[in-house]
């Protein structure tokens, strides 16, 4: 389809939209300068960032006598994407404070944007918990998306099957074995349901003083098991589509949140895709963990792991030592990621 025309006025009034909006951003930022210049600020304390919107941020206090206690702050300019769980030093002031400084990240769960250009979810996180459910119906697809995005991240994954109150006979096999291939290639598996409790007690005590992101497609529960976890949270909860069985988004922006005990939950926006495309091609077999110690035994350096003899994956693959889905898959998200860069 050919791309619309627009009239002289059209495109003066899109310019003068642009021209306001870059200008009430400097006049924001002007007035957060003026006030670091001035004396209406207090002393430099330490934060940790529990949501985001847009230009502002939530700060936890973790300092004196109000730590706990939750700022509205602002942002200086030159700080980069600031995201949930990033630690920072921050000011208070009469209304609001402001953000003067990031510390240093341990780590960060990254993912494109529509335009391909990278976009920082959450920061210093020690586990993704990588939740599926009995419905919507699992696909190891998207959990290998996933999978290669914690492991080329560094952070540790888990694997967690919610629901489980509605395995039945017609589908527990199915859905077992897929897990079973997980747990051979040494992923943690760990099961529960939100309705019945099973399992809570295990999934909480392997998040205890960690810092853990749940990650997943809508519908899957993760705001039902945060409740479960958290009583008191109360997070909206929406119901499965009864003609797709996907799940409508809930979360709008991702969220920190303390357990009782110690450790910490991110609750990040429910995405049905994790996109990949921004991974280089050559990059993608180290996020398979049984396919990358493999790469470099194959008889020719350049193997491309496609009819080449003497391939050490192909062979792995035809005596079952690398299941044959996880190879599938694998070379599913590559061509997916060479059709995205063409």
């Amino acid at each position: 389809m050919a791309k619309r025309k627009l009239t002289r006025r059209q495109s003066w009034r899109i310019q003068k939209i642009q021209e306001e909006r870059t200008a009430r951003a400097s006049k924001k930022d002007a007035a957060i300068e003026q006030q670091l210049d001035s004396s209406d600020l207090g002393p430099e304390q330490h934060g940790l960032i529990i949501s985001h919107f847009g230009r502002t941020v939530d700060v936890e206090t973790s300092e004196g006598d109000n730590a706990g206690e939750i700022i509205r702050c602002h942002m200086r300019t030159n700080l980069g994407q600031l995201v949930t769980g990033d630690r920072v030093i921050w000011r208070n002031g009469k209304e609001s404070g402001v953000v003067v400084a990031k510390l240093d990240r341990k780590s960060e769960l990254l993912r494109p944007n529509p335009y391909g250009e990278m976009k920082p979810v959450a920061a210093n996180i020690d586990f993704i918990v990588i939740t599926i459910a009995v419905e919507p119906i699992p696909h190891a697809n998207l959990i290998d998306r996933y999978l290669v995005a914690a492991e080329l991240s560094g952070i540790e994954p888990v694997i967690l099957l919610n629901k489980t109150d509605l395995l039945s006979s017609a589908n527990s096999d199915k859905i077992n074995q897929m897990l079973q291939r997980y747990t051979d290639i040494g992923y943690q598996v760990l099961r529960a349901s939100s309705s019945s409790a099973e399992g809570l007690a295990e999934l909480k005590a392997k998040l205890d003083q960690r810092i853990s992101v749940f990650v997943g497609q809508s519908g899957v529960g993760k705001s039902s098991l945060i409740n479960a976890l958290l009583p008191g949270v109360d997070l909206k909860v929406g119901e499965l589509s009864t003609q797709t069985k996907k799940g409508r988004h809930t979360t709008t922006t991702a969220r920190l949140f303390h357990f009782p005990d110690g450790g910490d939950l991110i609750d990040s926006p429910g995405i049905r895709e994790f996109g990949l495309w921004h991974i280089d091609p050559e990059d993608v077999i180290q996020g398979f963990k049984e396919l990358s110690p493999l790469a470099g035994m194959c008889r020719f350096r350049d193997c491309h792991h496609e009819k080449e003899p003497g391939c050490a994956l192909k062979s792995a693959v035809e005596d079952g030592t690398i299941s044959q889905q996880r190879w599938n898959s694998y070379k599913y998200i590559l061509g997916s990621i060479e059709e995205q860069q063409q």
